[in-house]
């Protein structure tokens, strides 16, 4: 049977499809290294507005806006992965239960549901309870976003453990916690890495989402790029979306590498 890839002009869309995706970014790319203060024409190669993102006029503000983000990511991260571990052992190790699909449906509703819907009902939501906008807000906002993107490696990595691990350690005389703690617990570890990853990332680069929740005074690196951005695009936000973007295809190709290392062990 023929290839997609073998079908007339499939190689020509495929190519401008990469050009309509990634020519901007290395649009963004090349000029956060122009020397001139223009974002239009080019002055030379420097690095000068990489030095200005850590020690210009700008830098406390997008500092304090990258701890926010850094600190907000990792704690959303690591409940995200938390709650999507209890449920991937539910989902896959549970057994058949009543309301099974619907539970699956609901903790990947997030990936469905538009992001401006999402924003919109969590934004409604810490109104009516009475929760005041700022960092928890956008804390718990991130939380639940980011269940279904931990979700999803830890639940593969868990569907490809065979059960027989399990059942030679209770053979063994070990308790249920001992054979989750010393046998299932290891072999998952290359899906909650890989999940924790995502949902790392996911949560970094929010923006509409956190823009929404976050409250007056309350800044992340995305909606302190945006807020500058709307007085002005300046080199310094290319550089620092640049180093955004670096750091976001690292922790994707390592949560794809450590997944796909996971899924050819046993």
């Amino acid at each position: 049977m023929k290839g997609v890839r073998h079908y007339p002009g499939f190689l020509a869309l495929t190519l401008l499809c990469l050009v309509i995706l990634y020519a901007p970014l290395a649009v963004v790319m090349a000029y956060s290294f122009n020397g001139s203060t223009s974002i239009t024409e080019w002055g030379g190669f420097s690095l000068r507005w990489y030095g200005d993102v850590f020690t210009g006029p700008e830098a406390g503000r997008f500092g304090q806006a990258a701890w926010n983000s850094l600190t907000i990511a990792l704690m959303a991260a690591t409940a995200a992965t938390l709650i999507a571990t209890a449920a991937a052992l539910a989902m896959v190790k549970g057994g058949r239960f009543r309301g099974r699909t619907a539970s699956f449906a609901l903790i990947n509703l997030p990936l469905m549901v538009p992001e401006i819907v999402t924003a919109v009902a969590l934004l409604i939501f810490f109104t009516t309870v009475g929760l005041t906008t700022g960092y928890g807000t956008i804390l718990i906002a991130h939380v639940t976003f980011c269940i279904p993107f931990a979700y999803l490696p830890i639940a593969a990595r868990l569907e490809g453990i065979e059960a027989t691990f399990e059942q030679a350690a209770r053979d063994l005389y070990a308790s249920r916690a001992q054979a989750f703690r010393l046998i299932l617990l290891p072999l998952m570890a290359p899906g909650l890495a890989s999940g924790w990853l995502l949902a790392f990332i996911i949560s970094l680069d929010d923006f509409i989402i956190t823009n929404f929740v976050k409250g007056a005074g309350m800044e992340t690196l995305p909606t302190a790029i945006f807020g500058s951005v709307k007085q002005g695009i300046k080199p310094n936000i290319m550089a620092i979306s640049t180093l955004m973007l670096a750091v976001s295809v690292l922790f994707v190709t390592a949560a794809y590498l450590i997944n796909r290392k996971g899924r050819q062990s046993p």
